[in-house]
């Protein structure tokens, strides 16, 4: 590990949480020094301290005492998380919210990353924005949207109780985000938790509408969008269809996890967390890509 790696705590220790800690302990950029959850029962923690972390059930308050530390990953649920950046102010120069609270910096790190590092909340919008903004920004570069729709798949065993719970903050977070990132007039996102089996890969169908589209310039466009997210989050990014017909342009991209213990369908998980793990790593190293 690198000498300089950032001290970094995990808030939160459900399915997304664990998956950080594993994200983090195969970085050589970062260190491990605390999960925090608020029921000593839950199976996170107790996955967590069996890979060898610290751990405790005191929440934030026991984060805040532990601490200081470099980096603190907030994996917790929307609702919390504003009493937790109120608490975390002086624990940790950078905050990154994987929760769709949108009070930090909303950043998709293939768009607004280089630009974002540098300040110290950062907020990952959702895993459907993560999959979706890159291609729909790169769509939308020299035109103007008047209307962009987002319908997200996920396999029900992926989705634990608190994303459950912020459904309706996903869904918000996520549109205004869309529109933020393209310019967009209106932006629809629809969520469909399905409990199919076998089960089915993360999914997110675009359809974008808007005067001026040109075919080779889309697809020209896509494919570079797609590049860049296989670089910074996984090889199992692909985009599986694409149509532009008059002002309407039709995309469905998928995500499939790779690597650690994530199941192939919990590419929401590895999207949103890749990209956590990309925007510490650049904060220890100083750069971005």
């Amino acid at each position: 590990m690198d000498t300089n790696s950032l001290k970094a705590a995990v808030l939160g220790a459900g399915i997304i949480g664990l998956d950080l800690v594993e994200k983090i302990q195969a970085s050589p950029h970062l260190d491990c020094r605390l999960v925090a959850g608020r029921d000593p029962r839950t199976l996170g923690l107790r996955r967590a301290a069996d890979l060898g972390c610290a751990t405790s059930a005191g929440g934030v308050t026991a984060l805040v005492g532990a601490g200081p530390f470099d980096v603190v990953f907030d994996a917790s649920s929307a609702a919390a998380h504003t009493a937790h950046w109120a608490a975390l102010s002086n624990a940790a120069p950078l905050l990154i919210d994987l929760t769709p609270s949108s009070v930090g910096i909303p950043v998709v790190p293939a768009v607004n990353g280089a630009e974002a590092v540098g300040h110290g909340h950062l907020n990952l919008i959702s895993c459907g924005g993560q999959a979706s903004i890159p291609l729909l920004h790169a769509i939308t570069r020299g035109v103007t949207a008047t209307y962009i729709e987002v319908v997200t798949t996920v396999a029900s065993p992926t989705v634990g109780r608190s994303t459950r719970l912020n459904l309706d903050e996903y869904i918000a977070t996520t549109q205004n985000a869309i529109r933020t990132f393209t310019g967009a007039e209106h932006a629809k996102v629809l969520v469909n938790i399905s409990p199919a089996i076998p089960r089915p890969p993360f999914r997110v169908a675009m359809t974008v509408q808007a005067p001026g589209l040109e075919p080779a310039r889309v697809h020209a466009a896509l494919r570079d969008a797609e590049q860049q997210a296989q670089a910074w989050c996984t090889p199992g990014y692909k985009i599986t269809s694409c149509h532009v017909d008059g002002e309407q342009a039709t995309v469905a991209a998928e995500v499939t996890a790779t690597g650690g213990r994530l199941p192939g369908h919990a590419g929401n998980l590895h999207i949103i967390n890749a990209a956590a793990i990309l925007l510490a790593e650049q904060r220890a190293t100083g750069k971005a890509r």
